[in-house]
C-alpha cells in the first residue's frame, strides 16, 4: 500500500500541496527526534483514516532538509504540527500549533479535519452531480 503522507523535499512541494488540498495537517519533524518517530506511525494510521485526495492531505516536513517551510512557519521544537485550510495556517480545537507527541490532541485535530473534508467532498460531489 502507498504511503498516505506526503513527504515534502522543497518550498515548492509544500506550497503545491496546500494549493491543490482544501485542509492540509503538517508534521514537522526529524530524523534523529525519538519523539517523532514515536508517533510516526500513528500519523500514517490517521493519514489513511482521513485523507481524502484535493479536500485534505497529511504531509511530513523533514526541518534538517526544508529549513524554508519550518523557519516561514517558525518551527522549533519537534515534532510540530500545523493545519492549513485555503493554504492558511489556522487553529483546530483552540490549537495554532500541536508541539510535541501528543497523540490524544492530535487524534482529535485529525479527527475534526476529517471531518469537514468529508463534508466539503460530499458537498463538492452533490454539486457536481446537478
Amino acid at each position: 500500500m502507498a504511503d498516505p503522507v506526503k513527504h515534502i523535499a522543497s518550498h515548492q512541494e509544500f506550497d503545491d500541496l496546500l494549493a491543490s488540498n482544501r485542509y492540509v495537517i503538517a508534521d514537522f519533524h526529524a530524523q534523529w527526534c525519538g519523539p517523532c518517530k514515536a508517533i510516526a506511525p500513528h500519523y500514517s494510521k490517521m493519514a489513511s483514516s482521513f485523507s481524502i485526495p484535493g479536500f485534505l492531505a497529511f504531509a511530513k516536513v523533514d526541518v534538517d532538509h526544508v529549513q524554508s517551510v519550518a523557519q516561514k512557519y517558525g518551527v522549533a521544537a519537534m515534532p510540530t504540527f500545523l493545519f492549513f485550510k485555503e493554504g492558511n495556517q489556522v487553529a483546530v480545537n483552540g490549537q495554532a500549533s500541536i508541539q510535541g507527541a501528543n497523540l490524544p490532541s492530535l487524534n482529535l485535530a485529525a479527527e475534526k479535519m476529517g471531518k469537514l473534508a468529508k463534508e466539503n467532498a460530499a458537498a463538492a460531489a452533490a454539486a457536481a452531480a446537478e
